[in-house]
């Protein structure tokens, strides 16, 4: 067992009250690190926050926190934003297990404001006395959202009780502890680590990491043979980096490539694979590398989900929106000719590393195209992420180095996030991912998968979500405006005409996430929120697909 146990999340989400009962379950001692402020300022966190300033708060939050940590045994409940701090964060993390705790906003307003437990303690939550509350806790937890990402594990406690939370809580400081290389947020390069029932894993995103990559997967213990997979569209310069860095630290590489483009992720091309395996003898305990963009990411690890019943793999996203995207979250999977990624799994990689410096050699069309799942993120679940998009555009498009790094990043902690919280899209958090996705996918499959690259796909479908959006009466005229407006500017369509509208109709009637062949569609309400809708009526649908894909209308 860990030294000591630290609980993180946005107010309201029950760090006090399960605190308590895991100290109690353990017979360790408690402490909250908020409670323990106010006593030694002898006064209310409100009256230092309206007499001192937050500043003053800030200096006896971190005081506490450090003699906390220093010791053992404890289970400290922090604020909802000592996290924030770098002081704070790297003392939390060499100090124990940090476990999240998560809620919904809406739960977490009905809980500040005593709507559940009969009794409000509003006034002691200064940051959260705004003129509309659950706004601003939409607001505020999203700007922490990477920050609550980082942790060892996340426990959602929605609708659970407190000593539900707490076994829960318990069980995977127990499960953390058991993984000698759980502690990856001591790792120089890591932006996330994603914390699932089945362990954990480290998202790496940082420029020039290629070279070091031999050392890292034999920091997993992983079998000493691995198997890339890569793509024609992969320039061999940095295949032959990996393979070097493998042979560096003993690791055998053996490379099968195939042609690229999303028309080649079939079964048939696994079943190339799956021969070419078989006959250099490749075993279950062996290692498949993903070396490419997402199409080669959804192809080697359907073959590592399936060959031998399972194999581990590790992915080396070359493509930004693999890096932001497609390599975080374990989805594997191939394409039929009626739809796109119909046949998969859920197959988490033990690792996942972006070098950045493979974006220098992309394609300029290439590189924009990858942006738009970056944008994505900040229009479904970060308002300051989409500023960020509108105040940095030059930047973004020059590739600045400490820029690209920051957003990249960000993106990436926030899909890791989503993806703890909601593995198998089963809870409706990571539903939110597919904003754009499902008109994106029917363009890729009425244009046969020749005419757009994924992030542009998904920059029209992202415009169609809007306008029917904004038709549904959740997404403002301007709000609708300043999303073409970012995707233009990053050079990503809006419109296309390639396509025929009433093939983009038929597949999207095929899409994957009907539930009772009702479509459901990720929409925005406001940008940074958004919801899973079904019922759109069929002609507005109709009349969107018919607009995005007008003669008029092509960019």
């Amino acid at each position: 067992m860990s030294k000591n146990i630290i609980l993180i999340g946005f107010s309201g989400t029950g760090k006090s009250s399960s605190g308590q009962a895991v100290a109690d379950i353990l017979g360790w001692d408690f402490l909250d690190i908020d409670a323990e402020v106010s006593v030694r300022a002898g006064k209310p966190i409100s009256d230092i926050f309206t007499q001192e300033g937050e500043g003053r708060f800030r200096d006896w939050e971190r005081q506490v926190l450090h003699e906390a940590c220093s010791g053992h045994s404890k289970v400290i409940a922090t604020g909802g934003g000592a996290i924030v701090d770098p002081v704070n964060r790297e003392l939390i993390f060499s100090s124990g297990t940090v476990v999240c705790l998560e809620a919904r906003p809406e739960i977490i307003f009905a809980r500040l404001a005593g709507y559940l437990s009969g009794t409000s303690d509003w006034e002691t939550r200064p940051l959260l006395d705004a003129r509309h509350p659950l706004d601003h806790i939409r607001l505020l937890k999203e700007t922490r959202q990477v920050f609550y990402a980082m942790a060892h594990w996340t426990v959602h406690t929605d609708n659970f009780s407190i000593q539900a939370v707490a076994r829960e809580v318990v069980r995977s400081s127990h499960m953390v502890n058991a993984n000698p290389r759980s502690n990856w947020h001591n790792v120089p390069g890591v932006a996330a680590v994603v914390s699932l029932s089945s362990g954990s894993y480290p998202v790496m995103v940082g420029w020039e990491l290629t070279d070091g990559i031999g050392e890292l997967l034999k920091s997993l213990e992983v079998a000493k043979v691995a198997y890339l997979i890569s793509d024609s569209r992969v320039p061999t310069i940095h295949i032959r980096r990996v393979q070097r860095s493998l042979e560096r630290a003993s690791i055998q590489a053996h490379l099968f490539r195939f042609p690229s483009g999303e028309s080649n992720k079939t079964l048939d091309t696994a079943a190339a694979i799956y021969r070419w395996m078989a006959q250099i003898r490749a075993e279950r305990g062996h290692l498949v590398v993903a070396v490419g963009g997402g199409v080669v990411g959804d192809l080697a690890g359907f073959v590592a989900a399936t060959f031998t019943r399972g194999m581990a793999f590790v992915q080396l996203p070359t493509t930004l929106a693999a890096m932001v995207d497609a390599s975080i979250g374990g989805k594997v999977a191939v394409d039929l000719p009626v739809g796109k990624n119909l046949v998969g799994a859920f197959h988490q990689p033990r690792m996942v590393v972006a070098d950045l410096a493979t974006l220098t050699t992309l394609p300029k069309r290439e590189l924009l195209s990858g942006w738009a799942e970056a944008v994505k993120h900040g229009l479904i679940l970060d308002q300051q992420l989409f500023r960020q998009f509108e105040d940095n555009t030059d930047s973004i498009l020059n590739l600045d180095r400490e820029t690209t790094l920051n957003m990249i990043r960000r993106s990436a902690a926030l899909k890791a996030g989503v993806v703890t919280e909601d593995e198998r899209e089963t809870l409706g958090r990571r539903t939110l991912l597919n904003y754009g996705h499902t008109i994106g996918h029917a363009l890729e499959v009425a244009t046969g998968y020749e005419s757009l690259l994924h992030g542009e796909a998904v920059a029209i479908g992202m415009m169609g979500a809007a306008i029917m959006s904004n038709r549904m009466g959740l997404l403002s005229d301007d709000d609708v405006s300043r999303q073409e407006t970012v995707l233009k500017r990053l050079s990503l369509p809006t419109t296309c005409a390639v396509a025929d509208a009433s093939m983009v109709v038929k597949a999207i009637e095929m899409d994957k996430k009907t539930s009772g062949r009702e479509v459901k569609w990720v929409l925005l309400d406001g940008i940074g929120n958004a919801v899973v809708r079904g019922g759109i009526p069929q002609s507005l649908v109709s009349e969107v697909v018919n607009m995005l894909c007008s003669k008029e209308a092509c960019t």
